[in-house]
């Protein structure tokens, strides 16, 4: 399996996550509405802007991107808010826009979303 590239660096400020809950929920006539778990684990999403150094540094998560991962791929990483040790995707396989943040793509960033199934606790 492939892993996250050390120079792939994740901002903080443009971080976030979000799960589906994987719960049903039905409706009553009267009363409280009845919910069900569907599923015991869930998918867990990070929302995160990548920081690259170099516009070499661009180019070797694009191939990266491509040959390793090869858009839909798994690949393992550490979690950024906790450490832990996760396999994740990116939904959908984008990486989002490439966006620089100086001249000659010294310093550009890519918004993307990876997701990952988060066990039960």
């Amino acid at each position: 399996m492939s892993v996250w590239p050390a120079y792939a660096e994740i901002r903080f400020a443009d971080y976030g996550e979000d799960f589906d809950p994987s719960v049903e929920r039905t409706e009553m006539e009267r009363g409280v509405p009845k919910q069900r778990l569907l599923n015991t684990d869930v998918l867990q999403t990070i929302e995160a802007s990548v920081q690259f150094r170099s516009a070499q540094a661009v180019e070797d998560f694009e191939r990266w991107y491509f040959i390793d991962v090869k858009r839909i791929g798994w690949f393992s990483m550490e979690h950024p808010r906790t450490g832990e040790p996760i396999n994740a995707r990116f939904r959908n396989g984008r990486i989002g826009r490439l966006q620089p943040l100086n001249t000659l793509f010294r310093f550009a960033k890519r918004d993307l979303v990876i997701e990952y199934v988060r066990a039960p606790q």
